[in-house]
């Protein structure tokens, strides 16, 4: 190991060097922060970086792993799905060109970033000698030479920087790693790197080089916040515990489930925290909010007071203000950022959420729930569970209805297997729907809810959890936004089981457009009508199962849902990347909580069908409470 001295080596040597030495500890257990880099080379980095990574790759006894990737906001996607897995302990990488190859990636840092999910992204750039402006790619501003497309990353960035001159590299890469390993400041990390930077020579203090690890804290709670917050809720008839993903982040399933139990209080769960309590639980009440569960959303409605962990309260968490209106409802916030524990006038606890949960339970030691609530609780979600039994054996024909597919997925799914979407009507239905039995068994992107994310999300969900079978589930629309890296899969050997549901269009808007007056117009993959010139044609001839098989994948198809079981049953006995493809029809919903989800209607309009939506969302956006009463300490 290097301990003294000067090192003489390029930014991308430097730079590659430095990831490769970098780990996480939590409790004592120490991880790799970065599993390696993906990346796609171009002028911008391919001397560079791409340089130091190939030296790596032949000359280092450890080399740091370089993943081909296809689609530059495909990788980010899989790095970020990654950290999830990891629980933002381990991340990648991601290395690309200057210009089209770096704004590509502005996507992927948005979802991370919304989602608190730690990326390093490492865009090539513009020559910092300027030597012969404007170089290929080159935005050239009129009003600031230093202002290159990298810059869009600013807004979409927890820290951003870029590398002018090598003395920079150090300051700038500390900083990097304390906001990537921070659960309260986490999100993407850009460093801009000219691209003759990158293969300029300096000499490099040993110390940056040699090991590092980084301390990824659990703040414990602050006595008179717990002290508040036990009083609250020892005061409470009817409380309710919405779990988001900070009780995953934070490995505080256990803590919940005995807190839970301790306190009769049920459970409801956001996109991010399903899995926190196995569905089955006595006291799991399933998924909150526009896309939950008529016994999560029929508790929250009365619920007295709200403890809510690790959650950021989105607005399909709170059915966009309209789900807690229970008279004088009270709210008390766990969350490691203090943005988000304030939120809703809420009692902040600012913790870690295992820490504040163990604490808390120590604050109410001997109380509890009335048991009749906690019945009420046991006997809504029984009642909601039979209604998810008859939506996996719907039986509709000729073709299954979308419900029936999650059904059979979620049937061929070991308890520790993973469920990966991400966007389109499925997220809504899965977390209605899905029977989650752990704590990373459910992946579902909806921070961004970004099309695409759902086969690079699912590459990355499988790098972290090897032994565990992976199913993406993806819509048609998903699958033509970003297919790419399924070559990646098959060019690493990757399995990964990807669900193409076929329904001919966006499903989601397309049903959204209806409830709106919209009439589902320009969300049907249909051909222009030479008689009407509209887009209500025949379907189109689009063969995506032909697609994958192009891509080198394995190819399976189903018609019924028994040939989709006989399908997974196969795709699970596979080696490599399986796609089966199922035609669903997109007009059967799935069963609804009757949450809302406020999406504005035209104010006016000549059309009938517009004007009886605007009437509904005007009845909806009167039921909206903005909970802005501050908190007591009664």
């Amino acid at each position: 190991m290097i301990r003294s001295g000067t090192v003489r080596l390029t930014v991308g040597q430097a730079l590659v060097r430095f990831l490769a030495a970098q780990r996480t500890e939590r409790d004592g257990i120490e991880h790799a922060l970065f599993a390696g880099c993906f990346g796609i080379f171009g002028h911008g980095n391919v001397a560079g970086i791409g340089e130091a990574l190939l030296r790596s790759e032949l000359l280092d006894q450890q080399p740091f792993r370089y993943y081909q990737a296809r689609n530059e906001q495909a990788m980010v996607h899989a790095a970020a799905a990654y950290a999830r897995m990891r629980n933002r302990l381990s991340t990648w990488a991601c290395t690309s060109s200057i210009g089209p190859g770096a704004t590509n990636m502005v996507t992927g840092a948005a979802l991370a970033t919304i989602n608190r999910l730690p990326v390093l992204l490492l865009p090539g750039d513009v020559f910092a000698t300027r030597p012969s402006p404007p170089v290929l790619q080159e935005l050239e501003h009129p009003g600031a030479g230093d202002i290159s497309v990298n810059d869009a990353f600013r807004p979409v960035s927890r820290y951003f920087d870029r590398i002018w001159r090598p003395e920079q590299l150090p300051s700038a890469l500390l900083a990097a790693m304390r906001v990537l390993t921070d659960p309260a400041e986490t999100g993407a990390v850009t460093l801009a790197l000219p691209q003759d930077v990158q293969a300029q020579a300096h000499d490099w203090p040993a110390e940056l080089l040699s090991e590092r690890v980084w301390h990824v804290r659990r703040p414990a709670p602050e006595a008179a916040a717990l002290d508040r917050a036990a009083r609250v809720l020892r005061s409470a008839r009817r409380p309710l515990i919405v779990a988001g993903g900070g009780v995953i982040y934070s490995e505080a399933a256990a803590e919940l489930r005995a807190f839970a139990e301790a306190t009769g209080i049920p459970v409801a769960e956001t996109q991010a925290g399903k899995g926190a309590l196995p569905y089955d639980h006595p006291l799991a009440v399933g998924a909150i909010g526009s896309t939950g569960s008529t016994a999560a959303n029929r508790l929250a409605a009365r619920a007295d007071v709200v403890l809510g962990i690790g959650t950021r309260y989105s607005d399909f968490t709170t059915a966009s203000g309209t789900l807690f209106v229970g008279e004088g409802v009270r709210f008390v916030n766990v969350n490691v950022a203090a943005a988000d524990a304030t939120k809703l006038s809420g009692h902040a606890v600012v913790a870690d959420a295992r820490e504040a949960l163990r604490g808390l339970a120590a604050a109410l030691a001997g109380w509890s729930a009335h048991p009749e609530y906690r019945e009420e609780a046991r006997r809504l979600a029984a009642e909601w569970d039979e209604a998810v039994g008859r939506a996996y054996a719907l039986g509709h024909q000729p073709l299954p209805a979308q419900c029936e597919v999650i059904g059979a997925v979620n049937d061929a799914a070991g308890p520790l297997d993973v469920v990966v979407c991400a966007a389109g009507s499925m997220p809504g239905e899965l977390h209605r729907l899905w029977r989650s039995r752990d704590p990373k068994g459910y992946h579902v992107e909806y921070g961004y809810s970004c099309m695409g994310y759902e086969i690079a999300g699912g590459l990355g969900a499988k790098l972290a959890e090897p032994d565990r079978e992976v199913f993406v589930l993806v819509g048609d629309g998903s699958y033509l936004m970003m297919a790419s890296e399924l070559v990646t899969a098959v060019q690493e050997g990757v399995k990964l089981i990807v669900v193409l549901v076929q329904n001919h269009g966006f499903a989601s808007i397309g049903a959204l457009s209806e409830s709106l007056g919209g009439q589902r117009f320009g969300t049907r993959y249909q051909f222009r009508n030479p008689d009407t010139g509209r887009l209500d044609g025949g379907a189109l001839p689009v063969d995506l199962a032909a697609n994958a098989a192009s891509l080198g994948v394995t190819v399976l198809r189903a018609r019924t849902i028994g040939d989709l079981t006989a399908a997974l049953g196969q795709a699970k006995q596979e080696r490599g990347p399986v796609l089966v493809h199922v035609e669903t029809d997109p007009m059967v919903p799935a069963p609804a909580s009757d949450a809302w989800w406020d999406v504005p209607v035209a104010e006016v309009s000549e059309l009938d069908s517009t004007r009886h939506a605007r009437a509904a969302y005007e009845a909806a956006k009167d039921a909206q409470v903005p909970h802005l009463t501050p908190p007591t300490t009664s």
